[in-house]
Parts: structure tokens; sequence; C-alpha cells
């Protein structure tokens, strides 16, 4: 059993959702009844913490807000129930990060315009830096918290020092990065150590490497409007390479009764606020209700797993980068 967390005040629990794949695809329509299958099933199984994004949608970059908008709309019972933090401060003709005063104004007005008072928006969060420094960027946020239209502040993709300067703008509620087996650069750029140190939490997105750690995923699979078919590891030489760790990860998941995805989930929430490691809340995206469930479903590991899984890291070298060399160069700021 995983205790729940505490982001400003509000019990979440250990791991959330992640809504990006509810809009992001033209290829796949997501009906409203599948959606809210899904987002039903996340309450009940304790995955309240909601990550959204003002630019989540195609053609619409409100998509994903009017979607979110919808379910509250028919389930206005589920809003207190549910933490959630919507992402913004992105060009939406250029998709490019702009983290300008203007920007922010545009994308939270946006946020709240869309949710309608239906449900607070609990945490704005500040997709990449972008234009201007993250201080400008904050202070521009912080604008809303102090009116009390928003209740936190959010930064994702941003190194440590970043963390720090932000920090003395305003409190941070959560700082989003991409965190798996697959992507542990948090454990020696900084991030972690300065997050324990001011007690953030980190909300890890793609931790099952984007759907790779499934084991089910193959690069023919991915359409051309998937986004990791333009992403180095799923590129076919990479992916080979990178399947050996898949591979590990299967065994145990076939020792232990359990899929591939559960054990990377499970890995990352037995690290969770332990050691040197701060609160970690993995947000897996899915929008099918019964794969809600099991990302939910927590499979102890025993120190031995643990070992087993540390010392294959120990000589693995993951192919390719998390997205491709020139995305890499904004990431981390």
């Amino acid at each position: 059993m995983v205790s729940n967390y505490h982001i400003d005040g509000k019990s979440v629990g250990p791991t959330g959702l992640g809504l990006m794949g509810f809009s992001w695809n033209p290829d796949v329509v997501v009906s409203d009844e599948q959606a809210f299958e899904a987002l039903k099933a996340a309450i009940e199984h304790n995955a309240t913490f909601w990550n959204g994004g003002e630019f989540y949608g195609r053609p619409k970059p409100e998509t994903n807000l009017q979607l979110i908008s919808r379910y509250f709309t028919k389930y206005p019972e589920d809003a207190d129930k549910v933490f959630l933090s919507i992402k913004g401060g992105v060009d939406q003709l250029t998709w490019m990060p702009d983290g300008t005063p203007e920007k922010i104004r545009e994308s939270i007005d946006n946020s709240l315009k869309f949710l309608d008072g239906k449900k607070a928006l609990d945490m704005f969060c500040l997709a990449r830096i972008g234009k201007v420094s993250v201080e400008e960027s904050v202070k521009a946020i912080k604008e809303y918290l102090d009116e009390g239209k928003i209740k936190g502040i959010c930064l994702s993709e941003v190194g440590a020092d970043t963390i720090r300067r932000a920090s003395k703008i305003a409190p941070i509620s959560a700082v989003e990065i991409e965190f798996s087996l697959f992507s542990r650069e948090a454990e020696t750029n900084g991030v972690f150590d300065v997050c324990k140190e001011l007690n953030i939490p980190i909300i890890a997105y793609s931790p099952i490497g984007k759907g790779l750690l499934t084991g089910q995923l193959k690069p023919q699979d991915l359409s051309a409007g998937d986004f990791r078919a333009h992403f180095d590891r799923f590129k076919e030489e990479n992916f080979k390479k990178n399947f050996a760790l898949v591979e590990k990860i299967q065994q145990i998941a076939a020792r232990k009764g359990a899929s591939a995805g559960q054990i990377a989930l499970s890995w990352i929430r037995s690290l969770s606020n332990t050691g040197n490691y701060p609160v970690i809340i993995p947000i897996p995206g899915t929008v099918n209700p019964k794969r809600v469930v099991e990302n939910s479903t927590h499979i102890e590991l025993n120190a031995e797993d643990l070992k087993e899984i540390d010392e294959f890291l120990a000589t693995f070298q993951v192919s390719g980068y998390r997205y491709n060399q020139q995305m890499e160069a904004g990431n981390y700021r």
C-alpha cells in the first residue's frame, strides 16, 4: 500500500493521470463516453492528480480543456475529488515555449474560461522556459495566485538552478519532468536534490517510457499522427537496443504476476520520498479504463527486485535522445 501525498494541502493519490492522449492525436478520436469512463475509473482508483494542457488538442488548442469542462459539467460532484494541473505558456502556432507575461495571462485566462468555474484550477504549469527569464514568467503567474484565481504554480522541464530562482519569486507547488526507467537524468542533474531540499513534489510524465515499457509497442505500430514516431528512441535501430530493458522488466513482471508497465510504475513509487528522492507522482496517460486500473495498482517490489533492477540499469545504456537532438537542447533549462 502506497500512501497519498499532499500538494498545497490537498490529498492526491500516489499515481496520477496524464490527459494529453485524450485530445492530442488527430488520428484518434476519443468519445466522451470512453473518456468519461476512464476519468471515472481514475477517481475510483485514487488517480486523482490530473495533468492537462491548454495547448493539448488538434486541430483546436482548447480541446483538452473543453473535454475536462464537459466532464465536470456532467459530474459536478467530482470537482473537489480531483487536483487539476493545466500546462500552458506555448505559442499554439509554432508550438514553441513562450513564457512572456502576455502569453502567460492568455494561457491562464483561456484555461479559466473553459473551466468556467466548474472546476478550480489547482495548479498552472509553465510548460518550458521560453523567450523570457523564469523570474519574469513566475511573476506573471503569481499575479493569478495572489488574486486567488489559481491555487499553485508548477514548472515543467526545468533545471536545478531555475527551480531555486523561481522559488525566490513565489512558492513552487510541483516540478514536472520526464522520469522513468528510460529517463533518469533528474537523479544526477540536481533536480531531485533541489526538490528534496525544498520539499517540492515531482510530477513524472511518460513514466512508462511513452509506452515503450509496456512491451506491447513496436515502431511500425505508430501512425503518422503519433508524435513518438519522430523521437529517437522509437527509431528502429535504437528501439532494438532499448528493448533489452523492456525484456528485463518483463522477466520481473512474469515472476510477480504483473504487467511490465505495472513494474515500471511500481519502481517509481518505490523510490518516491525515500533516501535522496523527493516525492514522485507518476502520471501515466491512457484513455483505456482498464489500463487506468492497471496503472493504479501497486506491485510490491522487495529489496531483491529493486537490486536486480539497479544492477541491470548500471550496465544498460539507453540508445537515443528522449526526443531528438534539437528538442533536447530546450529541456532542463
